[in-house]
């Protein structure tokens, strides 16, 4: 369904009042809040939530050993995800699947992103990303960190909404990013903008995907729309018919909650003037700990979470006006 470019820039003009609003407001009145609903229902695209779990569990497993940047585990990890993106029938880029980057952290060598994409119909030229990384924490201690939300959820995520990508062709191109060394200080991202492995200026918006596996409230939040108020309309289109509860809240400029601009690898893509949209949930009691594990994500709220996001990434590419708008600065 197209979305019609006058309904468009009618919210972005009512969104960016009451961002307005919200600066002159004092901080208490800034706490995270619900999105609100503008716009017709959509249909939800369809997630095959056996694979998606599949993925996220395979992903997880002890024998990825936590996934760490530069082991063995964390080249099983990304084996897995090629073999995923390619199994879907993703595009490669003429410089292939794998860019890898020199690291020298911890002694790790070199880490390595893997890339894939679903090539555009009409504007080819103009790219979507959907990143999450794939790496996390590794065996500390002779403990496994298996990092099921943080962030098996976020690539186990990335390939669902691949797959409806390719079976569902879109205007403009959506290139698909599993990143190395986030945990790291998003090594793998500050690698793909440094690289230029895309163009910045061709790129309409990242979409990252950390830690959306899980919610005792339900609560998704999208970061980044205080920074880029163009992007909201589509979050609020999202929000009437995501089977969760939309966010907005940690973000620059928004104060009463704790920033998250820098926390992910959208970080990075932020500092090269890429707009972005980070998908995410607040942290939990197994953040960062050995017990975040598939036993701990809510399958319920992780299928809903996939569903909005490729709902989101849908509309955006559906959207002409989203071509010029994105990229428009709340300063």
């Amino acid at each position: 369904m197209k979305v019609a470019a006058t309904d468009v820039n009618r919210r972005v003009i009512t969104f960016g009042l009451l961002l307005l609003c919200a600066r002159a407001a004092p901080a208490a009145a800034q706490q995270p809040v619900k999105v609100a609903c503008a716009g017709s229902p959509q249909v939800l695209p369809a997630v095959d939530s056996t694979r998606l779990i599949a993925d996220l569990a395979a992903l997880a497993d002890d024998s990825m050993e936590g996934r760490g940047l530069g082991t063995p585990g964390g080249a099983r990890a990304r084996a897995f995800v090629l073999g995923r993106f390619q199994a879907i029938g993703l595009d490669t880029l003429e410089t292939g699947s794998i860019q890898r980057f020199p690291v020298a952290a911890k002694g790790a060598g070199e880490g390595a992103n893997v890339v894939a994409l679903v090539r555009g119909r009409t504007r080819p030229g103009r790219i979507i990303l959907v990143t999450a990384h794939y790496d996390h924490l590794g065996v500390q201690q002779g403990v496994v960190y298996n990092g099921a939300d943080d962030n098996a959820s976020g690539t186990a995520a990335i390939m669902a909404v691949a797959t409806w990508f390719r079976k569902n062709p879109p205007d403009n191109t959506v290139m698909f990013v599993a990143l190395d060394g986030e945990e790291e200080g998003l090594l793998g991202a500050a690698a793909f903008v440094r690289d230029s492995v895309v163009a910045a200026d061709s790129v309409i918006v990242d979409v990252n995907l950390d830690m959306v596996s899980r919610s005792t409230r339900r609560e998704l939040f999208a970061v980044g729309p205080k920074r880029y108020p163009s992007l909201l309309p589509y979050l609020a289109m999202t929000a009437c018919s995501a089977q969760l509860v939309l966010m907005l809240g940690h973000d620059k400029g928004w104060s009463g909650s704790e920033d998250w601009t820098m926390q992910s690898d959208q970080g990075a893509f932020e500092e090269a003037g890429i707009p972005f949209i980070y998908f995410g949930v607040e942290d939990h009691a197994d953040y960062h700990r050995p017990t975040d594990d598939v036993s701990r994500i809510d399958p319920g709220f992780f299928v809903a979470a996939t569903r909005a996001i490729t709902l989101f990434a849908r509309l955006v590419d559906a959207d002409p006006a989203a071509i010029e708008s994105a990229r428009t600065v709340s300063r």
